[in-house]
């Protein structure tokens, strides 16, 4: 059996690709990084010729520039929504039996502060959420059509492959420098902001999990378990010994995009999975 995995070069699809080729599954892995296959998810035509030939028994959809900014509008269309739309078509055209997953996001939901539920209402809060949005309506439409699509809104997640893009590796490299002798500063915005901290690793089985059932189609696959950054820099900071507030500074009159972005996973955990790694121990990892 084959799988093709759009974008394949980020840490889920690292992770995933590891989780199937344990499975003895044939991975197509698509990226713009190189040592992958390059197709165009945006090109019609080059995504049809490949599911055409292939005829895979999955394809998952993680590709995204994982950014809410507003210059980032037309390349996140591209890519999450038209992506979307140029798999859905060619497996509708070309391989009907493939089973699709398609990445969503708890940043495309209205958040109130409280847990979020698949059936909680979206809210097109930025260009992310916008292509988001349109994907999941996409992939409910081909359901209509009898295409085995899901979907599954992530939340906060990590791992050692984070780039310091992400405040959690960021401050966790942070930490390794200033336990080895470093004496910089830290600028961080709203260290009271309440996330998740789940394992990549975790969320790409929480994915095949999804994938392979039939009463379900779209679920949060999260932990459910919010801690403040501040908890995360404390976790960080105590694996080498140091004072974190004598290397952290406070950005002044920073405006958090959500004072909490915590889900509810009960779905997902009726199927019978759950995460493994917990937050203490992620952050092990990532001092590692």
């Amino acid at each position: 059996m084959t799988a093709i995995i759009f974008g394949a070069g980020g840490q889920d699809g690292y992770y995933l690709t590891k989780l199937l080729t344990e499975k003895k599954i044939e991975v197509i892995g698509i990226s713009r990084q190189a040592g992958f296959v390059h197709v165009d998810i945006g090109d019609y035509k080059k995504v049809s010729e490949l599911i055409r030939v292939h005829k895979p028994g999955y394809i998952f959809h993680l590709a995204a520039n994982s950014t809410t900014h507003h210059d980032a509008l037309f390349e996140n269309h591209i890519t999450i929504a038209t992506g979307s739309l140029n798999i859905l078509e060619s497996v509708r055209n070309f391989s009907p039996l493939t089973k699709v997953f398609i990445s969503g996001s708890g940043l495309q939901f209205k958040n109130e502060n409280k847990p979020i539920k698949e059936t909680d209402p979206f809210e097109a809060r930025d260009v992310y959420s916008v292509s988001r949005i349109q994907s999941v309506y996409a992939a409910r439409y081909f359901r209509t059509l009898g295409i085995g699509v899901y979907t599954g809104y992530f939340f906060n997640h990590d791992s050692p492959l984070r780039t310091e893009r992400h405040m959690t590796k960021r401050i966790a490299e942070a930490a390794k420098r200033i336990g080895s002798g470093s004496n910089e500063k830290l600028e961080i915005g709203d260290i009271d902001v309440i996330k998740e901290y789940a394992y990549a690793g975790d969320i790409v089985n929480g994915i095949w999990t999804l994938v392979n059932q039939e009463k379900i189609s779209e679920a949060n696959i999260s932990s459910g378990e919010g801690y403040s950054i501040k908890d995360w820099i404390m976790a960080c900071f105590a694996e080498v010994n140091k004072n974190w507030e004598s290397h952290i500074i406070m950005k002044k009159d920073f405006i958090p995009g959500y004072k909490k972005l915590v889900s509810d996973p009960s779905l997902i955990f009726s199927l019978g999975w759950n995460p493994g790694v917990s937050f203490y121990e992620l952050a092990k990892l990532m001092m590692k």
